[in-house]
């Protein structure tokens, strides 16, 4: 594995990811924001964004497949969120913990950036992906 994902002691722990990846390998994949759309570029699950956010992992897990790379391989998470509000944190995790339950996802460290509005009126969640393979 590329990838080794840490919590440095003495430092706050968050269940959704890690502070530090330290990644070897020669290959970086560097996926474009995925937004919650089908193969057809139809919206999944309007109004819901843990709906959204598992999408949003469908989507990254066919970018990663089409590198040759896992969820084991990523090592940043960007996230941006139209809208963003504190009493939104549940449903982002319900959306994480049902993609955890349909793919072998890692915690690497992420971020999550509040914005005004993405792409398209509708879209609720948008993610940036970098991995490193071998």
């Amino acid at each position: 594995m590329a990838v080794s994902l840490i919590n440095p002691d003495g430092h706050v722990q968050v269940p959704l990811y890690h502070h530090v990846a330290v990644a070897t390998g020669s290959r970086q994949v560097h996926i474009a924001g995925q937004v919650a759309w089908d193969e057809n570029g139809e919206l999944v699950a309007p109004g819901d964004l843990a709906g959204q956010v598992t999408q949003v992992y469908r989507n990254v897990a066919k970018a990663l497949d089409a590198a040759g790379a896992t969820f084991r391989d990523v090592v940043r998470f960007t996230w941006y969120a139209a809208g963003w509000k504190r009493e939104m944190y549940d449903d982002l995790n319900a959306g994480i913990e049902q993609a955890a339950r349909e793919f072998d996802i890692a915690t690497p460290p992420a971020a999550l950036i509040g914005v005004d509005v993405l792409f398209e009126p509708g879209i609720l969640i948008e993610a940036e992906v970098t991995a490193i393979i071998d």
